[in-house]
């Protein structure tokens, strides 16, 4: 009998659905033309101009010194939470994880709004801090989801092992735990810091005066109608992401390996 080739049909529809604007976008970069869709000649002059807008820099400053404190402390906060999910089950335990389950589930923009009357009920100024707080916040979920999915399969008799044979808390953590557990800390940071420097509805609604994030920036210039160089800067950073995700699999492979 004749193998249906429907699926096949199905996943490549779901391919070009995914990948034809990313590979139109990094065409337009290169375009002469000022108006997407309109190819006149190849130029390098949208990449200049990106080197030149100061602003959208600045933005893009904020958005990795945010995103990088963001996913270290969610990351941290993320697996110690994970850690006492599983090895405690208690009621209380109940009530943390539905703590920590809640950011996943609710809508952004409700939270945004949370989170903004939070920050004026304790009088706090908005800015770069409270947008570290509100991406901490919903960060830290992922992480603790992530971390505990590799936790499913984890043995801890192990750390009981270690442990009768003199084995201390820190030498449990560094020789057996982190390393077992690396594969998903990493899987977890990369998927927070992911969320963090893409976040814009809840950032919108905890930015204070100043506090640009690039998300924010590139939509108060596309309000105006698209420009060249938001193609250019999004070619960078699509680069940029390849690059981590092969540097981070070749790791977690050499990792692996050992």
């Amino acid at each position: 009998m004749k193998r249906s080739r429907f699926p096949f049909y199905v996943t490549l529809i779901v391919m070009l659905f995914l990948y034809v604007p990313i590979i139109i976008l990094v065409i337009n970069s290169f375009s002469e033309s000022r108006f997407g869709g309109v190819l006149t000649g190849f130029s390098l002059k949208w990449y200049e101009k990106l080197f030149e807008e100061r602003a959208m820099w600045h933005a893009l400053r904020n958005s990795l010194v945010i995103g990088v404190s963001a996913t270290v402390v969610s990351t941290v906060l993320g697996t110690t939470a994970a850690l006492a999910l599983y090895r405690y089950k208690t009621k209380l335990q109940k009530v943390h994880y539905g703590l920590i389950y809640t950011p996943l589930v609710i809508p952004d923009i409700l939270m945004g709004i949370a989170l903004l009357l939070f920050f004026v009920l304790i009088n706090l100024q908005l800015g770069l801090f409270t947008i570290f707080v509100a991406h901490t916040t919903f960060c830290m979920s992922y992480v603790t989801m992530v971390v505990l999915t590799r936790l499913q399969n984890f043995d801890y008799s192990i750390i009981e092992a270690a442990q009768d044979l003199g084995a201390n808390a820190w030498t449990v953590f560094r020789r057996i735990l982190f390393p077992l557990l690396a594969p998903g800390i990493c899987a977890g940071a990369l998927l927070a810091f992911t969320l963090s420097i893409d976040d814009f509805v809840i950032t919108f609604f905890v930015a204070g005066k100043g506090a640009i994030t690039l998300p924010i920036y590139i939509y108060s210039m596309i309000k105006f109608g698209s420009t060249p160089i938001i193609n250019a800067l999004s070619c960078i950073m699509l680069l940029l992401t390849f690059a981590v995700v092969w540097f981070t699999k070749n790791i977690l492979i050499a990792e692996k390996s050992k």
